[in-house]
């Protein structure tokens, strides 16, 4: 993480209790679940990634500064060129209005930032990352950190040494990567994220 947009200097954060979303534990609000049915969004994976980096890093009410830098949007950029990295995009007449990224090694996928510009656009973003990532094969869904925002999907808080123990065993999966940027329904989108991890395809 960067300290600040204009800090050039970067560090690892290592949390003691460390925020999951358990593949089968997501959980959709009922409210949610009939938004992501109507599809008010068409939602990519992976066509601007750059400018997913850049909303999260932009300022909003309450966030006026970043933890992403110079030097971390290079890195994650450099990550995406390697196909380490993805976005997962909720776009509106042409233009980006929501979504989120992160990294892939083995079957866990670790969950960077979200941003949304349009009411639950980040939400629905999250709902179509979970079914790739239970299609795809995916074992392990980190966020790092826990926040209220999260809560309401099913996170949990697990110590260190069992997130390791988890993330050990997830890096022994390889996943269909391919399924990230494979365009799926509301309807779809719904079924695969709750569908369980043993029947993903």
């Amino acid at each position: 993480m960067g300290e600040a947009r204009d800090d050039p200097r970067v560090f690892l954060v290592e949390p003691e209790m460390r925020g999951v979303i358990p593949l089968d534990g997501f959980h959709i609000p009922t409210r949610l679940r009939r938004t992501v049915r109507s599809e008010p969004f068409e939602v990519r994976g992976d066509t601007a990634f750059g400018a997913v980096i850049d909303a999260c890093a932009a300022s909003a009410p309450g966030r006026e500064d970043t933890w992403i830098n110079a030097p971390i949007r290079r890195l994650y950029l450099e990550l995406h060129a390697l196909g380490r990295a993805h976005s997962i995009e909720c776009w509106r007449d042409e233009a980006l209005v929501g979504g989120l990224y992160g990294v892939t090694l083995g079957g866990a996928f670790f969950g960077e930032s979200m941003f949304s510009r349009a009411t639950d656009a980040s939400k629905v973003a999250l709902v179509h990352l979970v079914a790739r990532l239970k299609r795809g094969g995916w074992r392990l869904l980190d966020a790092q950190f826990r926040t209220p925002h999260l809560d309401q999907f099913g996170l949990i808080e697990t110590p260190q040494f069992v997130y390791l123990e988890m993330l050990e065993r997830a890096l022994t999966v390889q996943p269909d990567a391919a399924v990230l940027i494979r365009p799926l329904t509301g309807v779809e989108a719904i079924a695969y994220s709750l569908q369980p991890t043993t029947q993903a395809s």
